[in-house]
């Protein structure tokens, strides 16, 4: 039972936000008590800080399944944006924001462990495509890895990009066309129009 609540709190977090969706609205929709949640988590922090860590763990591991295939590194940029697209509702209900706004403390450690995670695919990402020759041989791997981590929180930041006016697909096709279009070689820059096209397809 705590799986199959931590599944259905997980999808009406990620689809209505963290804020919005109360104890009572998940019983319903489960059709059980809100004593039976209550029996495996004390308070919906809890309950909270359990279905992202759930999801972060499930999302890492898929991230990790992808690099562990080797592609060439910008299908794989674009094979992780997918996976974590389709596994993160991130649209109108604003989820990051709303876990960021009311639960600060979990949200703060959640950006730790995805700092760490993903600096080292991005900086492995960046070696491999110099060692390619479709990124370019002058790159400060480090910055550019940082640079573009920046630009992943930025672009989910309601207060630069207001879900009014951007939607969440929208903004991370480009800002990674923007990160590989400042890094490619023409050898990448070939594989990148052809990724784009056939994304686009």
């Amino acid at each position: 039972m705590k799986e199959k609540i931590l599944d259905k709190a997980t999808d009406m977090f990620l689809s209505y936000g963290f804020k919005s969706v109360t104890m009572d609205d998940i019983a319903n929709k489960m059709g059980i008590s809100k004593k039976t949640i209550y029996t495996h988590f004390d308070n919906k922090t809890k309950l909270v800080e359990a279905c992202t860590n759930t999801l972060f763990d499930f999302i890492a591991g898929g991230i990790d399944q992808i690099c562990a295939i080797k592609k060439n590194p910008i299908d794989e940029l674009y094979a992780i944006k997918k996976f974590v697209m389709l596994h993160l509702k991130d649209e109108k209900s604003s989820p990051q924001y709303q876990l960021q706004k009311y639960y600060p403390k979990i949200y703060e450690v959640l950006k730790v462990k995805e700092y760490e995670i993903m600096l080292v695919c991005v900086v492995d990402n960046i070696k491999r495509g110099l060692e390619l020759g479709i990124y370019r041989p002058n790159l400060d791997v480090d910055f550019v890895a940082r640079i573009y981590y920046s630009g992943v929180f930025a672009i989910k930041d309601n207060s630069i990009f207001p879900n009014t006016k951007f939607k969440m697909t929208t903004l991370e096709d480009y800002l990674l066309e923007y990160h590989l279009r400042g890094i490619v070689t023409p050898k990448g820059r070939k594989i990148l129009n052809k990724t784009i096209n056939s994304n686009q397809e």
